[in-house]
């Protein structure tokens, strides 16, 4: 998730294991141990565009890492706690904060490496968006709640109210998930494979996808209280290196990017229907009913031995917005 919720989760954790007279130490500590998770986005090179995405949520989100990222968080604050906690307590707090980095960011839709170096598969439990005000909200009135009355059980209670979030929004996406079925039955379509995940900052809208034959269908579907609302979306025809490339020498630098942006996709690529020369991440897009990626790769067939260039496009006007909005509120988009 964002950097200021990896922050907040680490310190709460880490208040857990403090006594009273340890709760701002204990704060700091795990604020710091929180974020370090998140530090594999320094790993880029100006040379090879790709090379973040490779990296991104890699071994430093790893529950074999933990040991170590403690470590690191651990040496990070020593200098500027060291009169005031010895090195076993600073580690034990900085462990704490680190523990469940990873873990949260599984929960969302990148995909995390959580088994390194045991298994390479991307955990991604699409259960809440990157930023989500609610969850954020309730870790901070916890952390600041504790920090101010010295009361671990506010901390706790915010945690629980975190868990249960998450539990709902688990019902959330089965709701949609059974609601995407229905969808497709109606039309006439087997899926071959989907992905339902939650909007930016909610989980009452949902985004679609599912591929039939060789396309894939966009929709967004609105899982309220009362009833249940599907904003139809757009086609497009899904990508395979093997035939949309399959003029680019296998061997070439070209052809050894696109297998590895598609890894990175799960296999959920398209070409931009604004832009046939962008093969894109159909899995995000501005709306939730847009074909149009938020981000992807530029194919040159006339560079093929060298790295492909990462775009990302995240033009977003009022009417945009104003349109996701009305779908999150269950408005029909002609309000």
């Amino acid at each position: 998730m964002d950097i200021f919720t990896q922050a907040l989760l680490g310190s709460a954790i880490a208040q857990l294991g403090a006594k009273k007279s340890e709760i701002k130490i204990a704060t700091f500590i795990g604020c710091i141990a929180g974020i370090l998770a998140d530090a594999d986005i320094f790993i880029q090179s100006i040379n090879d565009p790709l090379l973040f995405l490779d990296y991104h949520r890699h071994f430093t989100h790893a529950i074999a890492f933990i040991p170590i990222g403690a470590l690191i968080g651990a040496l990070v604050c020593w200098p500027f706690v060291r009169k005031n906690i010895n090195f076993s307590r600073l580690y034990f707090f900085a462990f704490l904060g680190y523990l469940l980095s990873g873990v949260l960011d599984a929960f969302t839709g990148f995909g995390t490496h959580l088994l390194l170096p045991f298994s390479d598969v991307r955990i991604a439990a699409n259960l809440i968006s990157i930023i989500d005000p609610i969850f954020t909200l309730s870790l901070f009135v916890g952390v600041i709640g504790n920090i101010k009355f010295r009361s671990k059980k506010i901390t706790i209670y915010s945690l629980i109210f975190c868990v249960a979030y998450l539990a709902t929004a688990n019902v959330q996406q089965s709701r949609a998930t059974n609601i995407q079925s229905e969808i497709a039955k109606k039309r006439g379509h087997i899926i071959e494979k989907s992905i339902v995940k939650p909007t930016l900052g909610n989980i009452v809208l949902w985004r679609s996808v599912y591929l039939y034959k060789d396309k894939y269908y966009i929709d967004a579907i609105r899982v309220g209280l009362a009833n249940d609302k599907i904003y139809q979306g757009e086609t497009v025809k899904s990508a395979l290196p093997t035939i949309n490339f399959s003029t680019i020498d296998n061997a070439s630098q070209l052809y050894q990017d696109i297998m590895r942006f598609q890894t990175f996709t799960n296999n959920y690529i398209a070409l931009d229907p604004r832009d046939q020369s962008i093969l894109g991440d159909i899995r995000y897009s501005m709306l939730p009913t847009s074909a149009n990626p938020l981000w992807g790769i530029v194919i040159n067939p006339n560079k093929t031995d060298e790295h492909v260039s990462y775009l990302t496009m995240r033009k977003y006007d009022t009417q945009l917005r104003q349109q996701y909005i009305s779908m999150v509120l269950g408005k029909d988009l002609n309000q």
